[in-house]
């Protein structure tokens, strides 16, 4: 686990600062997909789609829109359009509400409740009466994706997610947690809270194609043996209380401010991010 955990955090320090690296890693693993021998059931083929789909054809094609930010061309001037954002908003919806479905399907209702709780409180790109943007590519090389949330909300999707995995795949828990904590870490280690989203996608993407392409994790660390219906159920319970508190404070806070609370780093105004 210490060592895949090490080999994240480098994978996302590679993959950030190297932008056209990155793209073809992403379009490679996405063109791997006769390897994909360990891709079984609706949710992992859901899972395995709508991460590396999205990054080999909108991440990645508008970082380097980005990093040729005086290239005019017609593709180009369309990658740094705003409906990226957007779609890329969508996707992590999505990416949650798998999850979520997933969860109601095990009858896991509680932490279910908690990833509902999550989507509703994805901030928006950028918000109509607001003042900032919350999603944006940073015009500066390496052209990170930002994404201004609270630390809350980072804090709660990794542990509704941890939970969700130890229901979901007891036997991937180990491997599934490394991902979850590199992501989390790597903002903290560099003191950028708004680099979890692009932690948290190069680290899902690396993991879904791996564990897509062969089972090298179970051999190794199988949390299986570990696996409580009870402590499943307590910790779904835990994640449902912190998680309605923040939900009360989060849409309090949106209805006087106009758009979402933000955390460490202010976001910058929209008209700054034009």
């Amino acid at each position: 686990m210490t060592a895949y955990l090490v080999f994240l955090l480098v994978l996302i320090d590679v993959m950030r600062k190297h932008t056209r690296l990155a793209f073809v890693a992403v379009v490679f693993a996405v063109l791997s997909f006769p390897f994909w021998n360990e891709v079984e059931g609706w949710f992992r083929w859901a899972k395995i789609l709508s991460v590396l789909v999205p990054m080999a054809f909108v991440v990645g094609p508008a970082r380097l829109a980005w990093y040729y930010k005086d290239n005019q061309s017609a593709i180009a001037k369309f990658y740094r359009g705003n409906w990226v954002l957007f779609v890329l908003y969508g996707v992590l919806f999505l990416n949650i509400a798998e999850a979520t479905l997933k969860d109601f399907q095990t009858a896991n209702y509680m932490n279910a409740i908690c990833g509902v709780i999550l989507c509703a409180t994805i901030p928006w790109p950028s918000y109509k009466n607001g003042t900032h943007q919350y999603w944006l590519f940073d015009p500066k090389r390496p052209n990170d994706l930002l994404f201004y949330s609270t630390h809350a909300w980072n804090f709660l999707y990794t542990t509704w997610n941890m939970c969700f995995v130890y229901g979901e795949s007891p036997a991937f828990f180990f491997s599934s947690a490394c991902i979850l904590v590199a992501a989390e870490l790597y903002p903290v280690l560099k003191n950028r809270p708004e680099l979890y989203i692009i932690a948290r996608i190069y680290t899902l993407a690396a993991h879904v194609l791996i564990r897509g392409i062969y089972d090298v994790f179970t051999p190794v660390m199988n949390s299986e043996p570990i696996f409580n219906e009870n402590a499943l159920m307590i910790w779904g319970a835990i994640n449902l209380v912190l998680h309605v508190p923040f939900v009360i404070w989060y849409f309090r806070k949106q209805r006087a401010a106009k758009e979402a609370p933000f955390g460490h780093n202010e976001p910058p105004l929209r008209a700054q991010a034009a």
